[in-house]
């Protein structure tokens, strides 16, 4: 059974910084496209940033570019969202995702759901 776990939520300062790390269990991620997306209150769900562990090529959200990167260490078979300068606009519940196939960062975002997600985990931006 696919589980994907995420941890690195919490409460941060505007302009501060959290990593968020998603592990798969009964999965490798080692051919597939793995995202992150958020939802806050109120809001429909967006996807933040993708990376394609095929050829390594990811996708961000405008609003995110420039201060989140996304990476992935296959050893471990983690995925990380670094999320630095925070603002209180970035607060959300935020979920990684991915699929029993491979699809290309393109056609990954364009997706309107996923075969599995993470619990998620609070990500709070507020001085």
């Amino acid at each position: 059974q696919v589980q994907l776990v995420e941890s690195g939520g919490g409460l941060a300062q505007p302009g501060g910084s959290l990593r968020l790390s998603c592990t798969p269990s009964g999965f490798t991620l080692d051919y597939y496209t793995i995202g992150w997306f958020r939802q806050a209150p109120g809001k429909e769900r967006e996807a933040v940033s993708c990376i394609s562990n095929n050829d390594g090529s990811t996708y961000y959200l405008d609003s995110v570019k420039g201060r989140f990167t996304i990476s992935r260490d296959n050893a471990k078979n983690t995925v990380y969202l670094q999320m630095n300068d925070l603002k209180p606009e970035d607060t959300a519940v935020y979920y990684c995702a991915t699929d029993s196939r491979f699809f290309t960062v393109d056609n990954f975002i364009k997706m309107r759901t996923h075969d599995y997600w993470g619990q998620g985990t609070q990500v709070t931006v507020s001085s």
